[in-house]
C-alpha cells in the first residue's frame, strides 16, 4: 500500500496533519505495511494515565488519544471511514486504552517505534491470541485462551467484555496455557487448582471424559454447580472434553441474574474453540497410564484471501483403560466451526459437534468404609483397581451431536445485538451394576439397564451498548434466554436375586438377567418422558465514574416442567407388563433475582469491592400437606474483597470473603407426618485468596487458599451419630449448626512452571504442583471424618525447535499427577467411600506449523 492517504493522530489541522504525515513517512520508511520493522523498538507500557475519550467517530477518538497519550498513530483514511469508537474513560496504560478505543472496529495495532503504532485490520498477519506489547497484554479476547496463567477480561461474569478488576465478585480463569502445562483429561481435573472449587468430590466415579450438564463431582463454595458452554447450559459431554475447550471460568457466588437456574455457590463457564485470526495447525500424539493412547488435531485458517471467512476443526480420538479393571474409556469426536465477518459490524460463527463415547469410564461401584477408611487385619485395603461388577454386563456409553451459532451486529456506536443458539441431542446406554450395600467383605449389587435420550434447545438474545452521561459511562444489557429439555428414559432393575461379590475375590463372569421380556426375570423399573422449560428476561447496567464501577442487574425467570413417569412390573408367570403412574406434574414456578455491587480501581492497581447477589433453584415434585408445591430454593450472598493488578505486570492477586444463605431448604413437618416444610436454611461462609502470575517470561505460577464453613443454619431434623463401623449410638441429636457433609473446610494449592534459561538447557521447562484437601464429615451430625490428603504433581516440556532449527514446531510434554501414588479418599458417607485417582502419567508429542 502506498504511503499517501496515511495520517498521524488524525488531527484535522492542516499543518499538524502534514507534519505528522511526514513523521509517519519517515517512521515507516524501513517498514513494509503489515510487517514490524526488525529494528523498531517495542512499545513499552508506561504507568497508567487518565483518559477521558467519549464514544465518537474513530478518527476523532484517535486524534484525542494521541494528544492525551503523546503517542503517534499512523492509519490510512480508508480504514476509519464511517467507523465509531466506544471511547475509554479511566486510568489505563496507553496500550490498554488504545485497545479499548479499537474494540469492535475490526482493527488492531502494530508496533513500529518506542511510542508509535500502525492501525491495521485484524485479518492481517497478526499473532494468535492477545497482542503483547513490551511484555504487557494490550487487549485480551474475553473468551480466548488468556496469556500464560493470567486472563484480564471475561464475558462470563457480565455477558459483556469486562476486565476482571471491574467486576465486584470472584471470577477465576483456567487459561489454555495452564491446561497445556497440567495436561488434564477432563474439566474436573482442570479445576483442581481453582479457588473455592472442590472439583473431584466423586473420586474415580468418572475416570474418563468428564462432566455432563450438572457438572457432577464439582462443588463451589459448598454447593453443587452447573456448567454453561458459550453462555448456555449444556446437557452433553462436550462440556468435559478439554480438546474442544479454549478456557474455563469459575464464577463463584450466585449467577442467576445472567444465567437463571443456578445454585448459590456459582457456575462453571466454558468457551469452545472457534476460528482464529491467524493460521493455526497442530497435531498431537499422546500416551499414558492404563493403556491410554490419544491423538488430537486442531487447525484453523482463512478460507477467503481477505480472511473474512475462517474455519477451525478440533478433533480427538482416544482409547484407554482406567485405574479400575474392566472399566474403559473410548471416544472419538470432532468440533468444526466457521466464522464469517459479513461486514465490519456483523459477524456469524457456526459450530457443530459430534462425539461418540462407547465407554465413558464411569465407575458405579463404591467401596465400603471397611477396607478404605478402616484398614486393619479385618479390613484389608481394597485396591483401587478392584472391579466388583460383571464383565458380561458392563456397558456405559453415549452419543452426542450439537449445532450452535453465534451472531453479532453493531447497529451504531451505542447499540449492538448478539445471539447464541444451540441445539443438541444425546443418547445414553447403560447396562451394568451399582453398589447397594455391604456385609463384611461382601458387597451387594443391583443390575440395571437404562436407555435414555434427550434433546436440548437453548437461545440467548441480548441488546447491549455504551452510553455516556457527562463523566458517567453506562454499559447496559437487556436480554432474554430460554432452555427447553426433552428427556426420555427407560430404566429397569433386576430383582430376580440378590447379587453379591466378594471384594477380595470377585467372580466377574456371573451372568446377569435384565431382559424385560424374559420369563426368567422379575424386573421393576420406570419409564416416561420428562419435559423442562425455563425462560428468563434480564437487565444489567455497569456504571463507571472515574475509578468507580457500579454493577446493577435483575432477572425474572419462569420454569415449567412436566414429568409423566410410570412404574413397570413384569409378571414372569403371565408375561404381561403393567404400568402405574408415579406422580403428577409439578406446578410452574417463577422467581426474581437481582444483584448489586461496586468496585473502585485505584491508580496503583488495588481494587476493593463489595456485592450482594441472589439465586434460585426450583423444587419440583414435592408438595406440603395441602398439596401446594414448594417455592424455589433461594440463595443470597454478601461478598467483599480486594483485587490487585500489579501495574505493568501480568500478576493478578485476589482476596474475597463471603456469606451465602440458601433458604427454603426442606425440613420435616412435625405436625403432619410424612410431609415436609420449606423453612430450613443452609449457610456457607468463608474466604478465598489466590494469585495468577506470569512473574517473568520464563516463570508462571498459580496459588490459592480456600476456607469454606457450610452448616445447617435452620432445621428441625435429627439423627443418631454412628461410629466408624456403622453402629449407631446415643440419642438422636439436632442437625442445626452442624457442618454440611462431604465439603472440605480447608484447601490449598500451588502450581509453577519454569522454562530453564537457554544458556543452561535450551528449550527445557519443568513444573511442580501441590494440592492439599482438608478433612470432611461423613454425615449431617458430624459422626466422623474422611481424612485430609496432600498430592504432588510434576511435569516437563521440551521445545525441540529451540535447539534444532529443523525441528521447529515440535514439542514434547510429560505430566504426572499424584506423584507418590497416594491412596486417598475424596469423601465418604456413613457406609461407602470414593477413592481418589492414583498416580497417572501422560505424555505427548505435539507439532505446530
Amino acid at each position: 500500500m502506498a504511503r499517501t492517504g496515511w495520517t498521524v493522530s488524525y488531527s484535522k489541522a492542516f499543518w499538524a496533519r502534514r507534519a505528522l504525515f511526514l513523521a509517519s513517512s519517515t517512521m515507516l520508511g524501513g517498514v513494509a505495511i503489515g510487517t514490524v520493522s526488525a529494528t523498531a523498538a517495542p512499545v513499552v507500557s508506561a504507568a497508567t494515565q487518565s483518559f477521558q475519550i467519549s464514544p465518537q467517530p474513530l478518527a476523532n477518538a484517535l486524534t484525542t488519544f494521541g494528544i492525551q497519550s503523546g503517542w503517534q498513530i499512523s492509519v490510512p483514511d480508508t480504514l476509519t471511514a464511517k467507523m465509531n469508537s466506544p471511547g475509554v474513560a479511566g486510568n489505563f496504560a496507553p496500550d490498554v486504552a488504545l485497545s479499548r478505543l479499537l474494540a469492535g472496529t475490526g482493527l488492531t495495532y502494530q508496533v513500529s517505534g518506542s511510542h508509535s503504532v500502525i492501525i491495521k485490520k485484524v485479518s492481517a498477519n497478526i499473532t494468535l491470541g492477545p497482542v503483547r506489547v513490551g511484555g504487557t497484554v494490550a487487549h485480551q479476547d474475553p473468551t480466548g485462551p488468556g496469556v500464560g496463567y493470567v486472563a484480564e477480561s471475561t464475558m462470563a461474569g457480565t455477558k459483556t467484555d469486562t476486565p476482571l478488576t471491574e467486576i465486584p465478585n470472584s471470577i477465576y480463569v483456567v487459561t489454555k496455557q495452564l491446561m497445556q502445562d497440567q495436561q488434564p483429561q477432563n474439566v474436573v481435573e482442570a479445576l483442581r487448582y481453582t479457588p473455592g472449587v472442590y472439583s473431584e468430590a466423586d473420586g474415580n466415579y468418572s475416570n474418563g471424559g468428564g462432566i455432563i450438564g450438572s457438572a457432577g463431582g464439582i462443588l463451589q463454595r459448598g454447593f453443587s454447580t452447573t456448567s454453561f458452554v458459550d453462555g448456555l447450559a449444556l446437557n452433553s459431554a462436550s462440556s468435559g472434553e478439554t480438546a474442544f475447550i479454549e478456557r474455563i471460568e469459575a464464577v463463584n457466588g450466585p449467577a442467576s441474574v445472567m444465567y437463571g437456574q443456578t445454585n448459590p455457590g456459582g457456575m462453571i463457564g466454558i468457551s469452545l474453540k472457534k476460528p482464529t485470526d491467524t493460521p493455526l495447525h497442530q497435531v498431537s500424539l499422546g500416551f499414558g497410564s492404563w493403556g491410554r493412547y490419544e491423538t488430537t488435531v486442531d487447525t484453523s485458517d482463512k478460507i477467503t484471501k481477505s480472511g473474512n471467512l475462517r474455519y477451525r476443526v478440533a478433533a480427538i480420538g482416544v482409547t484407554s483403560g482406567t485405574q479400575v479393571d474392566h472399566i474403559d474409556y473410548h471416544r472419538v469426536g470432532v468440533l468444526p466451526s466457521i466464522t464469517w465477518d459479513i461486514d465490519p459490524k456483523t459477524s456469524l460463527t457456526l459450530l457443530g459437534m459430534y462425539m461418540y463415547t462407547p465407554g465413558d469410564g464411569t465407575n458405579y461401584l463404591q467401596y465400603p468404609i471397611c477396607g478404605t477408611l478402616i484398614q486393619n487385619g479385618n479390613c484389608r485395603r481394597i485396591p483401587r483397581s478392584t472391579f466388583t461388577g460383571y464383565k458380561s454386563y458392563n456397558e456405559e456409553g453415549q452419543k452426542e451431536a450439537m449445532f450452535e451459532y453465534m451472531f453479532k451486529h453493531d447497529f451504531n456506536r451505542f447499540i449492538s445485538f448478539s445471539q447464541t443458539f444451540r441445539y443438541e441431542k444425546s443418547e445414553n446406554n447403560t447396562e451394568n451394576t451399582y453398589t447397594t450395600g455391604y456385609d463384611g467383605s461382601d458387597v451387594g449389587l443391583r443390575p440395571w439397564s437404562i436407555h435414555s435420550r434427550s434433546t436440548t434447545v437453548g437461545l440467548d438474545s441480548r441488546i447491549y451498548g455504551n452510553v455516556s452521561t457527562g463523566e458517567i459511562k453506562h454499559t447496559w444489557v437487556v436480554g432474554s434466554d430460554f432452555r427447553q429439555l426433552e428427556y426420555m428414559q427407560n430404566a429397569y432393575y433386576d430383582w430376580t436375586q440378590d447379587y453379591t461379590q466378594n471384594l477380595y475375590n470377585p467372580t466377574t463372569n456371573t451372568p446377569v438377567c435384565v431382559n424385560i421380556h424374559s420369563a426368567a426375570c422379575e424386573v421393576y423399573g420406570s419409564t416416561g418422558p420428562y419435559n423442562y422449560f425455563q425462560e428468563g428476561v434480564y437487565f444489567q447496567d455497569q456504571i463507571k465514574w472515574k475509578g468507580l464501577s457500579v454493577l446493577l442487574g435483575g432477572r425474572e425467570d419462569w420454569v415449567n416442567y412436566n414429568q409423566k413417569r410410570y412404574s413397570v412390573n413384569n409378571d414372569n408367570s403371565s408375561h404381561t407388563i403393567t404400568k402405574s403412574s408415579l406422580g403428577k406434574a409439578p406446578e410452574p414456578q417463577h422467581a426474581f433475582t437481582w444483584r448489586a455491587g461496586l468496585i473502585y480501581n485505584t491508580k496503583f492497581g488495588l481494587s476493593p469491592y463489595f456485592s450482594y447477589s441472589t439465586s434460585f433453584i426450583p423444587q419440583g415434585g414435592s408438595t406440603d400437606y395441602l398439596g401446594k408445591p414448594f417455592s424455589p430454593m433461594t440463595g443470597k450472598q454478601m461478598e467483599a474483597g480486594l483485587k490487585y493488578k500489579v501495574p505493568s505486570k501480568d500478576i493478578l492477586l485476589t482476596a474475597s470473603a463471603f456469606r451465602i444463605d440458601e433458604d427454603h431448604y426442606l425440613i420435616s413437618d412435625l405436625e403432619h407426618s410424612g410431609f415436609s416444610s420449606d423453612v430450613g436454611k443452609v449457610r456457607s461462609q468463608g474466604f478465598e485468596v489466590s494469585a495468577n502470575a506470569n512473574i517473568t517470561k520464563d516463570l508462571r505460577l498459580v496459588a490459592s487458599y480456600t476456607y469454606t464453613d457450610i452448616r445447617f443454619a435452620k432445621t428441625n431434623k435429627t439423627a443418631q451419630r454412628v461410629d466408624i463401623y456403622g453402629n449407631s449410638y446415643g440419642d438422636a441429636i439436632s442437625e442445626k449448626g452442624k457442618v454440611v457433609p462431604q465439603m472440605p473446610r480447608n484447601m490449598f494449592s500451588v502450581f509453577a512452571d519454569y522454562t530453564v534459561p537457554t544458556t543452561i538447557a535450551k528449550g527445557l521447562g519443568i513444573n511442580w504442583g501441590m494440592r492439599y484437601v482438608g478433612s470432611n464429615y461423613v454425615d449431617n451430625v458430624e459422626s466422623f471424618k474422611s481424612p485430609s490428603y496432600i498430592l504432588f504433581d510434576i511435569g516437563a516440556h521440551y521445545d525441540f525447535g529451540q535447539q534444532f532449527s529443523t525441528l521447529k514446531g515440535l514439542k514434547a510434554q510429560l505430566a504426572v499427577s499424584n506423584l507418590t501414588n497416594k491412596y486417598y479418599l475424596t469423601r465418604c458417607d456413613d457406609s461407602f467411600c470414593y477413592t481418589g485417582q492414583g498416580r497417572r502419567l501422560y505424555g505427548s508429542l505435539t507439532y505446530n506449523w
